[in-house]
């Protein structure tokens, strides 16, 4: 059974077992005080808007059913994003509450997306284990694969733009900036270079292959 826990979003459970489970997880590993819970309560209708607007536009039969936006409990790829929208929320209000989200990402789903990362309002993730997002510039409806990495070099972090696509155990450090449309290979290695748009790119910097995608 299906419960219709927003104007359009369907869940597997209601919304309030969709918030006891959330308190109850935050609870085994953090000390929550009564104030922390009822800002949790809050601010849930927040984060199923952002669920909503992300969710609608990503294009996987797992995030809709029925015409409807569709949140599955279970479903891990979906629930980190529900953990990462709260983080960011609170990273917003600069309350604590935000490590707290980062942390039990972590713990749950072995990604680091510290809740000051700001992603774009559609991404999504496949397979998202081991995936490291730092504090680069994103583009909208971004994609990862396991074991992807994003991160600075030298204080420098790279600049992503819209529908980029990074295939497993990719990565894009320093001062790289990559343009629209542009699927970054498994394996693939970009430091400190830049990346045209419509492009696969293949190898390690700084010997990278471009094709135009359009091409293939």
């Amino acid at each position: 059974m299906n419960y219709l826990i927003s104007s359009n979003i369907f869940c597997d459970i209601d919304e309030e077992q969709l918030i006891g489970v959330l308190l109850k997880r935050l609870a085994n590993f953090f000390f929550l005080t009564k104030d922390e819970e009822d800002l949790i309560r809050k601010y849930h209708v927040d984060v199923l808007k952002k669920i909503e607007y992300c969710f609608q536009n990503v294009d996987n039969k797992y995030f809709s059913a029925d015409g409807r936006v569709f949140f599955a409990s279970y479903h891990s790829g979906q629930y980190l994003i529900y953990l990462y929208f709260y983080s960011q929320i609170f990273a917003g209000l600069k309350h604590q509450l935000k490590d707290k989200f980062y942390y039990l990402n972590k713990i749950l789903h072995s990604v680091d997306i510290y809740a000051e990362v700001e992603l774009p309002a559609v991404f999504f993730f496949e397979h998202p284990l081991g995936l490291v997002l730092g504090r680069a510039k994103y583009g909208n409806n971004f994609f990862a694969m396991q074991g992807c990495t994003i991160g600075g070099n030298k204080g420098v972090y790279p600049i992503i733009g819209d529908n980029v696509k990074m295939y497993s155990n990719s990565k894009i450090l320093g001062k790289s900036r990559i343009g629209n449309n542009v699927w970054i290979s498994a394996n693939t290695y970009i430091k400190d270079e830049d990346v045209p748009s419509d492009t696969i790119v293949f190898g390690q910097s700084p010997n990278l292959i471009f094709k135009d995608i359009k091409k293939q």
